[in-house]
């Protein structure tokens, strides 16, 4: 490499940008990664989320419910009245019905790639969902609701697959997975890509599900962790629970991540997913006495604090606002639309 490439690569080496430059008559593509280490500082701005609070003030502790190391206090809605839900298909649904596609862009590059939803309803793409196929697999970034017809949009992902950049597949699946929550909040912390991959490693280290290319699929797919994954999460079902809206989750006596939608049913149809990816941070773990006093007191003072915060608003590639914040020792995003807190997740 002659020494005018050499600087023009490292001029734009943390813009996450993807180049074309000449090369004896032929074009060659470079791909460069976004700034791997930096990690965006606590949310700021001194903004409220009225909407926040509204949800917030209307979330009532419900039935706690303990299997194994797990636990989870379900979170219901109170009888204040409020806007009739929105009709919005998950991840999985949207595909199924062959309104979603995921994508490589057209010059595909690590930090982005292509969401249209074609169908007729809101397509809600969670923060931590993985992404299976194109050139390596994905991490989704934030939280994105795409409206009906929404045309070809970019949005942000995180590789979860370092070892891979396969040139013969341009789209993605999904297995109904999601990163564990030690991982989820680190992409609430928008922190860089290197970070990412040390999480990564350090998952399949911890989990003993080794990968040729360093997939973190490899986890889920692992027969061990399957088994597992099963008997954590049997009896950890909110359907007697119709009001419930969200869970506060616990590892042993740790409190793992709150998350929140606006209605039961929404709830319901992300719950699986998020649940298996809350036990695997509780494998291996030995069961202990669960003290539900005390996490109810955690979960209600965890609730004040977030209804008191102060973040930052701003847009994405979807249709919505993200209320960002920080509270206690943990980060929080709530996805705002139309007056509603459409998803909430605090890790």
């Amino acid at each position: 490499m002659n020494p005018l490439r050499r600087s023009i690569l490292k001029f734009l080496g943390g813009a996450g940008v993807t180049l074309t430059l000449p090369r004896l008559g032929f074009a060659e593509q470079i791909r460069i990664l976004p700034d791997a280490g930096r990690v965006n500082p606590p949310p700021g701005g001194g903004q409220r989320s009225p909407e926040l609070q509204r949800l917030l003030a209307g979330l009532v502790p419900g039935p706690a419910v303990t299997q194994g190391s797990l636990s989870a206090v379900w979170l219901q809605a109170g009888n204040s009245p409020g806007r009739a839900p929105l009709d919005i298909l998950t991840l999985d649904e949207g595909r199924a019905a062959s309104g979603l596609t995921l994508t490589e862009r057209a010059q595909a590059s690590v930090p982005e790639v292509v969401a249209e939803n074609r169908g007729k309803a809101y397509v809600l793409l969670l923060a931590g969902e993985i992404l299976i196929g194109g050139k390596q697999n994905r991490v989704l970034r934030e939280d994105l609701l795409l409206p009906p017809r929404s045309g070809p949009r970019n949005i942000a992902v995180y590789c979860v697959e370092q070892g891979r950049w396969n040139e013969g597949r341009k789209d993605f699946e999904s297995r109904s997975s999601v990163v564990q929550p030690t991982v989820r909040s680190h992409l609430l912390e928008k922190t860089g890509q290197s970070s990412v991959w040390s999480e990564v490693a350090s998952a399949q280290r911890e989990l003993r599900a080794s990968s040729p290319t360093g997939s973190y699929q490899a986890i889920y797919d692992k027969p061990e962790v399957k088994a597992h994954l099963d008997s954590a999460t049997h009896r950890l079902d909110p359907a007697g629970v119709p009001a419930a809206v969200g869970a506060a989750v616990f590892v042993g006596p740790d409190l793992a991540g709150v998350d929140c939608f606006h209605s039961p049913s929404l709830f319901a149809r992300e719950w699986p997913k998020l649940l298996r990816a809350y036990a695997l941070d509780g494998y291996g773990a030995a069961a202990t006495a669960w003290d539900e006093k005390a996490a109810r007191v955690r979960v209600e003072t965890l609730l004040r604090s977030a209804a008191r915060a102060e973040g930052s608003l701003r847009g994405n590639a979807g249709v919505g606002q993200l209320f960002e914040l920080a509270v206690d020792r943990s980060r929080g995003a709530a996805l705002i639309f139309e007056g509603q807190v459409i998803h909430l997740a605090i890790l």
